[in-house]
């Protein structure tokens, strides 16, 4: 059973384009780890840098160095946290939130023409199992 749900998973992974770290699966040309930071933030609005990494599950140095290629598209900023004089907060530019969008809307895309393709009747046993699973990965 563990080598059907490995094969399962890699086949999903290289299926759906996740193995391409500098396109993200929806055809986009941005690393998947900065579409992800740029979905955040556009949620959020603005994170503590430390947040975000929590949020992405990436280590602190990999978010820094996330933020700064970030900055240097010109998708984000640095701002002092207004609540603590030491803080500094990742925000979008608006650069930034318009390539946030146009990243929702290519995922928004994909995921639908996705869900068309599976048959009616198993659409919410899938999302379950995506659920389950993602909770199995989430526990300690």
């Amino acid at each position: 059973m563990e080598r059907e749900l490995q094969d399962a998973v890699s086949r999903f992974v290289r299926a759906f384009g996740l193995h391409q770290p500098d396109r993200t699966p929806c055809g986009q040309p941005v690393p998947v780890s900065e579409a992800h930071a740029l979905g955040e933030l556009a949620r959020a609005g603005a994170l503590r840098q430390s947040e975000l990494a929590h949020r992405l599950r990436l280590e602190k140095s990999s978010t820094s160095r996330l933020v700064t290629q970030l900055i240097n598209r010109g998708w984000a900023e640095r701002t002092p946290a207004p609540d603590d004089g030491r803080g500094v907060l990742v925000r979008l530019t608006p650069e930034g939130a318009n390539a946030a969008q146009r990243l929702a809307e290519a995922r928004a895309a994909r995921f639908a023409a996705l869900l068309d393709r599976v048959p009616e009747g198993e659409r919410a046993a899938v999302l379950r199992a995506l659920q389950v699973l993602t909770e199995a990965v989430d526990e300690p």
